[in-house]
Parts: structure tokens; C-alpha cells; sequence
């Protein structure tokens, strides 16, 4: 008896369920984000593509832009654990699972297993959404990965949906953005190039700073979760915010402003010193950045009320509470519920991650965790905490990466 072939990658449906999905998705994605796509109707050639990471929509900008094309885009690992959901869209278009803020080996072979069956793939080098306007930190090793695959690299670059539609934010702005490929990159070009340089080169044409787009953006609810990203206030230190409308003030000392139209914000009271989020975003980093084990101290900095599940990976997700007591400290996470404490020490935590909004997941040497709290929760404070703890036990006390 012949034995039988080894499953592919793509099945035939996937090109048919992509192409149903552009349709109603196109009319829905200019609606929400009065995005303008520039199209490339008969281009059929095999990229890599690399985009910024602007708004949840961004994998579909892409579908648009290449109509031809069967592109299986890289998605974290949380897309794949949420029970019938994910095998419905490992049904309809298999995405390339990936195990976000590790070194996930796995899917480097599923992209080289998708190349070697001749098609596309789309990644964000960032693996984040931006939360400042200006792409986030991007990992050297893409450069690894483009070029083992050899393959045409296509910068996508969006435009726009930091403006439109800001990760801290549920409610879309009425605004323009714009996407498409600005450059391809070709094998015999980049081959030539040491890793360093191809690196430089993908992060100077991936780089995007919405501040200088010159679009307006309005909305009645334009600062609406800011407490979603910002944890550090100019006057307290470490603090609490509360966004109301178009305004976000301190709860510890009364500082307010106004976020407005063209990105920039008007201080209301208490000497508000930022002119843009980015300048806030920047501020509060080199906050934490500089801050010492002796200034942070061993007490409790933040207590939340969340969610708190266990992450079985590529299958479910279990919960553990529904009204938990996630508490930083400088050295640690813990999480408490019926009656004992779950402490998760930084020493023994591979990674935080932020997801989404305002998800975290904590990864250790055998469980995954995830948070989820109310619609107000900062996951970033705990992600930051960790990495500066991790930075500073490396001797990098001024050590810049937060972990996003």
C-alpha cells in the first residue's frame, strides 16, 4: 500500500474563503478607516511581506492590495487558543501560529514550509501595535529569517490607523489612512548585504510616525482607555488615570488635558508637559528605565482586579478566576484567588507579553497565564516592570526595551 503524501500547508479552499472574506471586507474596512489601499491588481509574485502594525485590520489592507495573492500571515499564539473559534480559522485559512516574545523555532520551519509550496507570507517585524504613533521595536533576527527563506521582501507600510484607530482605543476616529507596498527589496539585493545591514534597511523602511501624516482625526471620545497605555505621571511618578471624552487627568494630583484632532494634546491643568502621545510614551519608559531596586522598593506598586485564565497552547483557554487580585511589584507578579497566591517571580518568568488592547500573557518554564481585567486595565505597566527587572539584572540598568 502506497504511503500517503504529506499534508500541505494550503488547501484549495483557503484561496476561496480569502477571496469571500476581501469582498465583505473591503467595503468595511474603508468605511471604518476611510482607508485608501494602492492596489497591485496583476501582481502574482511570491513576497515576504512585511507591514507596520497599526489597527486590527491590517492583514486585510494587504488582501486588498494583492487580489491575486494567497498570502498565509504569521499570527500570535492566542489566535489559536480559543477553543471552535480557532479551528474554524485554521479551517478557513490556516495562519502560521507564532509564540510571541520567544524565539519560536516552529514557526520558522512553518514559513519555510509555506515558501517552499509557493506562496506568501505576511509578518509584522514588530509583533506588536504600535501604542505611540511610531513603529515599535523590531527584533534583528527578521533579518535571519529573510534571508533563509530568500524570497522578494515587499514593505507594506500603513499609514494612518495609529490616527484612526490607536490600539489604547475601541471607538474608530473619523480620519484618512492610506496603505500599500512602498518597496521591494530582491534577494540579490539583500544577499549581498551583511544581516546588520538588511536589518537597518527593513527598520528605516518599516519606520512610520503618524505624528508627521498631517491628517486630523476627530472623535468625542478621542482619549477615551489613554489609562489603557500611560501608568507614569510628570508630577506623581507612578500613578492612575482616568479618561473621560476627549480628556485624561491624573487621579493622584488632578493634572488633565485634552487630546485633540491633529494628534497633539492642550493642557487643561497641572502643567501638562506633553505635546504628543509618543512624548508622553517616551517619558514614561526613561521613568522606569531609571528607576533602581532600592527606588521601586518590595511593596505592592499596582493591585488590578482581572480575569485569570491558564493558556492550554494551540487549543483552549482555562479559566482559573473570574475575579482575581493581579498585584506588581518590582520583582514580581502575583496573582490571588481562593484564598492562596500565585507569586510568579521574575526570576523564574521567561517573558510578559501584551495582547491585543490591554491582554497579558505570562509565560513561565511549563503554564502560560492570561490576564484579562475591565476595560480600564494597563497590561503594559507589567510588562515594562518585568523587562527593566530583567535589564537590570543583565547590567543594562539603562537598558531601553520595556517588552514592547
Amino acid at each position: 500500500m502506497a504511503k500517503d503524501k504529506k499534508k500541505t500547508w494550503h488547501r484549495p479552499r483557503h484561496k476561496v474563503i480569502n477571496t469571500l472574506l476581501r469582498w465583505i471586507l473591503t467595503p468595511v474596512s474603508r468605511i471604518r478607516y476611510g482607508v485608501r489601499v494602492e492596489k497591485r491588481r496583476q501582481d502574482e509574485t511570491q513576497y515576504l511581506i512585511m507591514m507596520n502594525h497599526q489597527t486590527p485590520f491590517d492583514q486585510f489592507f494587504v488582501s486588498m492590495a494583492l487580489p491575486k495573492q494567497m498570502v498565509y500571515y504569521v499570527g500570535t499564539e492566542d489566535l489559536f487558543s480559543n477553543g471552535f473559534i480557532s479551528n474554524v480559522i485554521r479551517f478557513a485559512i490556516n495562519p502560521i501560529p507564532f509564540k510571541k516574545s520567544t524565539s519560536d523555532f516552529r514557526a520558522v520551519k512553518d514559513c519555510i514550509r509555506v515558501a517552499r509550496e509557493g506562496y506568501s507570507i505576511l509578518l509584522s517585524p514588530e509583533g506588536n501595535r504600535t501604542y505611540s504613533g511610531v513603529t515599535e521595536h523590531i527584533k534583528p533576527s527578521i533579518a535571519t529569517l529573510a534571508r533563509a527563506l530568500k524570497m522578494p521582501i515587499a514593505i507594506f507600510r500603513i499609514e494612518g490607523g495609529f490616527g484612526v484607530e490607536p490600539r489604547w482605543a475601541d471607538i474608530p476616529r473619523h480620519g484618512r489612512m492610506k496603505a500599500g507596498i512602498s518597496r521591494v527589496i530582491q534577494p540579490e539585493e539583500y544577499l549581498a548585504m551583511s544581516e546588520e545591514e538588511l536589518f537597518e534597511l527593513i527598520a528605516k523602511e518599516l519606520y512610520v510616525d503618524d505624528r508627521d501624516h498631517g491628517e486630523r482625526y476627530t472623535h468625542a471620545k478621542a482619549a477615551e482607555y489613554l489609562e489603557r497605555v500611560m501608568y507614569v505621571c510628570p508630577h506623581c511618578g507612578f500613578a492612575h488615570f482616568r479618561s473621560d471624552g476627549d480628556t485624561v487627568r491624573c487621579l493622584d494630583c488632578g493634572m488633565k488635558a485634552r487630546y485633540l484632532p491633529d494628534l497633539t494634546f492642550e493642557s487643561l491643568a497641572g502643567d501638562f508637559p506633553y505635546r504628543t502621545v509618543k512624548q508622553w510614551y517616551d517619558a514614561q519608559n526613561e521613568f522606569v528605565c531609571s528607576r533602581t531596586a532600592e527606588e521601586l522598593g518590595t511593596d505592592v506598586l499596582y493591585e488590578d482586579t482581572v480575569r485569570f485564565f491558564e493558556v492550554i497552547l494551540y487549543k483552549r483557554k482555562r479559566r482559573l478566576s473570574p475575579a482575581a487580585s493581579l498585584r506588581l511589584c518590582a520583582d514580581r507578579i502575583e496573582c490571588a484567588f481562593g484564598g492562596s497566591v500565585t507569586a510568579m517571580p521574575f526570576d523564574e518568568v521567561k517573558t510578559v507579553s501584551v495582547l491585543g488592547r490591554n491582554k497579558l500573557n505570562i509565560y513561565t518554564d511549563n503554564q502560560i497565564f492570561q490576564v484579562k481585567g475591565d476595560k480600564r486595565f494597563n497590561a503594559v505597566k507589567y510588562a515594562n516592570l518585568f523587562y527593566h527587572y530583567q535589564n537590570v539584572q543583565k547590567g543594562e540598568l539603562h537598558g531601553e526595551f520595556l517588552g514592547l
